[in-house]
């Protein structure tokens, strides 16, 4: 419970791994108790930062004092050390060999899979047809962002690989880095399906790097960036093992975030017929029955705040870093080597900063509106030099994906049929049933 804060101290709760199957109501809580709250979580003595402004510093302003935290170390033996779980001078060489691939020039390339992508998974919908949205929307995703990695014959088969094995990755994986460290060990069915899972796609990944390195051709993709970047100090490029890394990396990040928001997209527009409205109006007029292109997205104004609002609404559960030095943040001391913690869901939900925030409003995103909104309020990327490197990359796909669905689709709820949410490190929708119904 809440201990009181004695001068020069900081709130505590105690005996909080309970609450924190709570986990929404928990997180959004902790700020009525301090901007920064010390939580013990087992053995573990961490913070958490509460306040919008705190969390800019953390990120942004102060972020070079701070490292990945527990959870990323708990990552790093399962997806190496790609540019989510490295750190420092590694960490930024990395991130400048990385970016090259997600360039505005790149992002308009890629638009090209994103729309065919999505007008190949709606073209085989017949009216009426139920569809069970969450595994059409992971399926998506993963073909989206497998294809912008592999170009060749060969890309295809590890596309087909990721598609089997990227979700048991994902969700056991979360599952193993919130567990004590012995749980890993035991013979578990999900322990074998993930270590199986692994496996699968370490070797495709490595199998797909060593036959490139053999042709040598650049096909235009993302693994050939990676595979043709130099550090700019030493011309050194990347070994196999690091582009397996850094691949895995994009996988995981450019999976999970697109398509959860595209599945609560749907539902949220079947949730208010006025924003569905907006969205088709909108859609009809900028593309005319057209396939959207990357000039096309900055036309679609109205869908981008849509996406921004799913982005609001349904982000990640917490992230963590770890002080290099000692760091001030408002009144709270920390001392170097503390975990710090932030929320993502609650800081998107803070009355302060959102007005009604469990209510669904794209024109939040006003220019006007949205200029209201403090600094470290709105992070569903992260934010300063590890903010995610594809952000620009995940927001034109989910754009482009709603577009191409919305141009000639409906998606609506299957009546008695409840969505039910499960978390792990975001809220997965759990049978969400829709019906496509054709918009002619």
């Amino acid at each position: 419970m809440p201990v009181p804060a004695a001068p020069g101290r900081l709130p505590v709760l105690g005996h909080t791994v309970s609450m924190l199957r709570r986990r929404q109501l928990f997180t959004a809580l902790l700020r009525n108790h301090g901007d920064v709250v010390r939580i013990d979580l087992g053995t573990m003595r961490t913070y958490f930062v509460t306040n919008p402004r705190l969390v800019h510093e953390l990120l942004v302003t102060k972020g070079s004092s701070f490292r990945k935290g527990a959870l990323f170390d708990r990552f790093q033996p399962i997806f190496g050390n790609g540019l989510a779980t490295s750190n420092g001078e590694f960490h930024q060489r990395q991130r400048r060999m990385v970016q090259p691939a997600f360039h505005r020039r790149r992002i308009a390339h890629y638009v090209d899979t994103m729309a065919r992508a999505a007008a190949d998974w709606t073209a085989g919908w017949r009216p009426g047809q139920v569809r069970v949205l969450e595994e059409d929307t992971q399926a998506l995703a993963v073909t989206i962002v497998g294809e912008a990695l592999f170009s060749t014959e060969l890309g295809r088969h590890a596309v087909d690989e990721v598609r089997r094995s990227l979700f048991t990755v994902l969700k056991q994986g979360m599952v193993r880095a919130l567990s004590p460290s012995f749980v890993e060990k035991l013979p578990l069915p999900g322990n074998r399906a993930f270590d199986e899972a692994v496996a699968r796609m370490r070797a495709i990944v490595l199998d797909v790097v060593r036959r490139w390195r053999e042709d040598g051709v650049d096909r235009g993709d993302l693994l050939s960036v990676l595979l043709t970047a130099q550090d700019q100090d030493t011309g050194a490029g990347m070994s196999d093992e690091q582009v397996h890394d850094e691949v895995m990396t994009l996988l995981v990040g450019g999976v999970e975030t697109t398509a959860l928001a595209l599945a609560w997209a749907f539902h949220e527009l079947a949730r208010h017929p006025e924003v569905e409205r907006r969205v088709h109006a909108e859609v009809d007029e900028v593309l005319g029955g057209r396939t959207p292109t990357f000039a096309d997205v900055g036309d679609l104004v109205y869908l981008k705040r849509v996406a921004n609002e799913v982005l609001r609404m349904y982000p990640v559960w917490f992230l963590m870093r770890r002080t290099l030095t000692p760091v001030e943040l408002g009144d709270a001391a920390l001392p170097a080597g503390a975990e710090v913690i932030f929320s993502p869901h609650a800081l998107h939900h803070d009355p302060v900063s959102f007005e009604d925030p469990y209510r669904f409003d794209p024109d939040r995103w006003t220019p006007e509106r949205a200029g209201r909104i403090p600094k470290g309020a709105f992070v569903p990327f992260g934010a300063g030099a590890r903010q995610c490197v594809g952000n620009l990359f995940a927001q034109t796909e989910i754009v482009v994906a709603l577009a191409t669905v919305a141009a000639r689709w409906r998606l609506v709820p299957v009546p008695g049929k409840p969505v039910r949410v499960k978390f792990t490190s975001a809220a997965y929708p759990s049978g969400m049933l829709m019906t496509a119904v054709p918009r002619n």
